[in-house]
């Protein structure tokens, strides 16, 4: 069976699903927007109803929004969350907090040690590791020039 490229090319226009990217967008956004109004109402609680200083504010919101993150992940609501919105929940550090809880919930009838503790850091453990070695590379290198500057 002969077909030219204008048949095939219609063949496999029909067949194929559609794209979704815009609609996948817009979710993504909108619930990633929608955490970080979350944690800017946090914040703003802690600021003006608390009368925390800013610094101080900013800490505990982490704080807040990465335990929101890791009980929303053990009730399941995340990956629901996730499903929907994709890369809108992947918002760092509700992300993070995700990525952490996610494989320690999936092993934990594994028991406490070599279940939940073990993969607690399956995920975040490479991250934290390349990320704290190239801060300090990083900051070797800016030490060294700023030793050959003067």
């Amino acid at each position: 069976m002969n077909v030219t490229k204008e048949e095939y090319k219609a063949l496999v226009s029909e067949r194929s699903p559609k794209s979704k990217t815009l609609a996948q967008c817009v979710k993504a956004f909108a619930v990633g927007g929608v955490i970080c109004c979350v944690g800017q109402g946090i914040h703003d609680l802690y600021t003006l109803a608390l009368h925390m200083e800013t610094t101080a504010a900013d800490s505990w919101t982490s704080i807040t929004l990465i335990g929101l993150a890791a009980i929303l992940t053990g009730l399941g609501v995340y990956d629901r969350i996730g499903s929907f919105a994709g890369a809108g929940s992947v918002v760092p550090i509700t992300g993070f907090a995700n990525s952490v809880v996610a494989p320690a919930m999936e092993f934990k009838s594994e028991g406490l040690i070599l279940g939940t503790s073990a993969k607690l850091f399956t995920i975040a453990g490479p991250v934290l590791v390349y990320g704290i070695g190239a801060s300090v590379l990083c900051g070797l290198v800016y030490w060294l020039i700023g030793l050959m500057m003067h």
